[in-house]
């Protein structure tokens, strides 16, 4: 099995629509640290599992972008889900949105 990680840094807004009071319901914004891991059994034509530069194409799509137009609900949770979904072979997605705050989709 082959695996590669990509570590991204990407920045956007979002506000929450939660039923209690929160400071996330008011839009706001993180440089989230993300994490793409990947694997394969095999590698491509190229000797590689994906090509990095897929991989950053796929997360630049919420760049500098108010999340709440790409996601109904953009938790990190939510955010980490989307982008494991968008990047092929992808397998496990950190998405952090402060030191102590980390969230992690996987399939």
């Amino acid at each position: 099995m082959y695996r590669v990680t990509k570590r991204l840094e990407i920045s956007s807004a979002h506000k929450l629509n939660l039923p209690y009071s929160s400071h996330c319901g008011v839009l706001h914004g993180h440089n989230w640290i993300v994490e793409v891991t990947c694997e394969s059994q095999t590698l491509n034509e190229n000797g590689m599992v994906l090509d990095f530069t897929e991989i950053k194409k796929a997360v630049s799509r919420f760049d500098h972008r108010d999340l709440n137009e790409i996601l109904p609900q953009p938790t990190a949770e939510n955010l980490a889900r989307a982008i494991c979904e968008a990047v092929p072979k992808c397998v496990a997605v950190l998405v952090r949105e402060s030191e102590g705050n980390t969230a992690c989709y996987m399939k």
